[in-house]
């Protein structure tokens, strides 16, 4: 059998390259479009970005912040409920940094007044930026526990703040002596006990600095603790 004529292929080789070369322009101008259409979806996206922020966020921000520059006002002046109802309103009304301080400020104030339960209200709602700020936070809110009597919660809320202040040479063991009050209301002198000496092991500058007579009050559960 004679061979076929390599030329007699050529026709189709081309055609197949032909094709090829026509599928590689289709698949490169999808791609263009692609990259277009991709192009045109992220400059819409960065168009409604700068709308927010300088149509709708930055007012928002300069509104909050004078706000609760009024309500700091009247509160320097001694109108203590006016000004609360004002710190609600941009706690109610407002994010950013100025309607989260309100939130903190209006607990305070209220924690004051004795509204406890209120007061743990708005902690729920503040969003702490600082680990300091957060962590007298949930002290605040341990003693609104403690005033209600509810010493499960105070520890709890005594616990979350001993960790977020991350052994802060000042803060941490005052968060430490609140719990070791609790647990001795509690009477649970053992653990009081653990707690004081911690305190004295890890903080020993805290009870010089603030004439804490700490080894008095670990001889007192440690009396009290063999006691029961």
């Amino acid at each position: 059998m004679a061979d076929k004529d390599p030329k007699q292929n050529e026709p189709i080789e081309l055609d197949v390259l032909n094709k090829e070369n026509e599928e590689l322009k289709n698949n490169v101008t999808k791609g263009q479009k692609y990259v277009m259409w991709g192009m045109i979806a992220i400059s819409v996206i960065a168009i409604i970005v700068i709308i927010y922020i300088f149509a709708v966020r930055n007012p928002g921000i300069k509104a909050a912040n004078e706000a609760v520059s009024q309500a700091d006002i009247t509160l320097s002046q001694g109108n203590d409920s006016v000004a609360l109802a004002q710190y609600q309103q941009v706690a109610n009304e407002y994010g950013y940094e100025a309607g989260n301080r309100a939130t903190l400020v209006a607990a305070t104030m209220l924690y004051r007044d004795g509204k406890y339960e209120e007061a743990i209200s708005n902690l729920k709602n503040f969003d702490p930026k600082e680990a300091l700020v957060g962590a007298a936070a949930m002290s605040l809110e341990g003693d609104c526990y403690v005033n209600l009597q509810k010493y499960s919660d105070a520890l709890a809320s005594y616990d979350k703040a001993i960790k977020i202040s991350d052994n802060n040479a000042l803060y941490t063991p005052l968060f430490m002596l609140k719990k070791a009050t609790v647990l001795r209301e509690q009477k649970d002198y053992a653990a009081e006990l653990k707690v004081l000496k911690a305190i004295k092991a890890d903080y020993p500058e805290y009870s010089r600095a603030y004439n804490l007579d700490i080894d008095k009050y670990i001889a007192r559960a440690e009396y009290q603790a063999s006691e029961k």
